[in-house]
């Protein structure tokens, strides 16, 4: 059985019905969506999405800072620029 990673849940059928019965509902938590019981897919509020994008933009930054640490560093004035 597929680990549902929400602590709510609804079939795909009635989030067809009903979807913004199921927004509100939620209160601004996930939602798990099933398709024949198995996780399809997961509903988030538009905040927690853009905060998961930002988080994610800041860890790829992050590695990348990381993977350039140990790179020679060029002296440059401000004139040059």
């Amino acid at each position: 059985m597929d680990t549902i990673l929400a602590s709510a849940s609804v079939s795909i059928s009635d989030l067809k019905k009903n979807p913004s019965r199921v927004i509100l509902e939620a209160e601004g938590a996930p939602v798990a969506i099933l398709n024949h019981n198995k996780p399809s897919a997961y509903l988030v509020p538009a905040e927690t999405f853009e905060a998961v994008l930002e988080k994610l933009e800041e860890y790829e930054l992050a590695t990348l800072v990381e993977d350039r640490a140990d790179e020679a560093s060029v002296k440059v004035s401000l004139d040059e620029l």
